[in-house]
């Protein structure tokens, strides 16, 4: 049985800033009474006064935004039926053996991940990001955090799965365990109590939780995932899970694309910290990235199934991966590589509108349909 080991190769804790203070920057600090207004031009994403959490006036209103759009694609698990998959599962040769590895593997992976999504929020992240307007998106993505969590726990039980062995995965499975310790040696110095943005060495180390974070773990290892499920979906074959994992992929395109902004705002806000070097140490992490993503793709799937197998799923990551190279204005770590699912792209365009009889599920806004097709 392999176990988390968190020691392994660890990145150094950058050096504590002495002059910077956690409470003025996390808004826990005492007042300051008589204290000249918050103006758009004090506002930075980080290493700025976060007092409270002054949200007007708005200086990055994409951020905004993003609080908006994941406040209007409000959705929970359990508006799905899940009639079909728990009749399907039960079937003696609803699914095959490889398919339902992969499924339990895939699950396993998720229940873990989101967790650990949620925890770096939560314990790290929020504490040094100090703009207002995106602490007010992180509560929301929070949230759907948690609901996604909601998501496994919901799935387990309407199957009647091994939930010991599901949630148990990410310390039990080797190719789960070394993604899952891969992503926490990033955000563990961030979580010290001790440890403050404001010299150049802590600044890039944020910077390194928030690539781990935001474009490699939702926005790399999340995708074959997703593209594991919705393949599934595409054959109709557990459509009830398969249209839950629709709506996370919704839910991680903001979260996705919010980190990108974030990063490439503070970017722009401190040029210094995007040296060559830190540049060619991100290509890297997502270079490693997708090698341990082909690694798990090769365990849940060793012999493939219909329109799937670890090798058109690692063409994916390194697609992927160079799609996320490009938003973040990096040279791409891979050669020119097509999408092996370009019908991924048409499952991300999606509207919560069912007919009655077919789901439980209600309109909240419109942007596509939900097709299996």
């Amino acid at each position: 049985m392999s176990t988390l080991a968190w020691e392994d190769a660890p990145n150094p804790a950058p050096a504590v800033n002495p002059n910077a203070e956690a409470a003025d920057a996390t808004g826990l600090g005492q007042i300051e009474r008589g204290a000249a207004r918050v103006s758009v031009s004090d506002k930075a994403m980080i290493n700025a006064r976060a007092d409270v959490n002054q949200l007007l006036p708005l200086k990055y209103k994409w951020a905004w935004e993003k609080y908006l759009s994941g406040c209007a694609n409000h959705w929970m698990p359990t508006e799905i039926s899940m009639q079909a998959d728990i009749a399907l599962w039960k079937s003696r040769d609803g699914l095959t053996e490889d398919e339902r590895r992969m499924l339990k593997r895939n699950l396993g992976f998720f229940a873990a991940s989101e967790s650990l999504v949620a925890n770096n929020i939560v314990l790290a992240i929020y504490r040094h990001l100090t703009n207002p307007e995106c602490r007010q998106y992180l509560l929301r993505q929070s949230f759907e955090e948690a609901v996604h969590t909601h998501t496994f726990q919901y799935i387990v039980e309407s199957l009647g799965l091994d939930e010991g062995e599901l949630f148990n995965m990410y310390r039990e499975v080797p190719s789960i365990t070394d993604k899952a310790a891969w992503a926490l040696k990033h955000t563990q110095s961030l979580d010290d109590p001790n440890f403050a943005t404001g010299t150049t060495e802590a600044d890039q180390h944020f910077l390194r939780d928030l690539v781990a974070f935001y474009v490699i773990f939702e926005g790399m290892w999340f995708y074959t995932g997703f593209a594991q499920i919705l393949s599934l979906g595409r054959r109709n074959k557990m459509v009830g899970i398969a249209e839950q994992y629709q709506y996370i992929l919704r839910d991680e395109s903001i979260h996705l694309n919010f980190g990108i902004d974030v990063i490439n705002q503070i970017k722009i806000e401190n040029p210094h910290l995007w040296t060559g070097a830190f540049q060619n140490e991100v290509r890297d992490m997502i270079r490693t990235a997708a090698e341990l993503e082909a690694a798990y793709g090769h365990d849940t799937m060793p012999t493939g199934f219909l329109g799937l197998n670890a090798t058109l799923c690692e063409q994916y990551m390194h697609f992927i991966a160079n799609r996320r190279c490009a938003q973040l204005g990096l040279e791409a770590v891979f050669g020119q590589t097509e999408n092996p699912f370009p019908w991924m792209s048409e499952v991300m365009d999606l509207k919560k509108e069912k007919n009655f009889f077919e789901s439980r599920v209600i309109e909240y806004q419109s942007s596509g349909a939900l097709s299996w097709d």
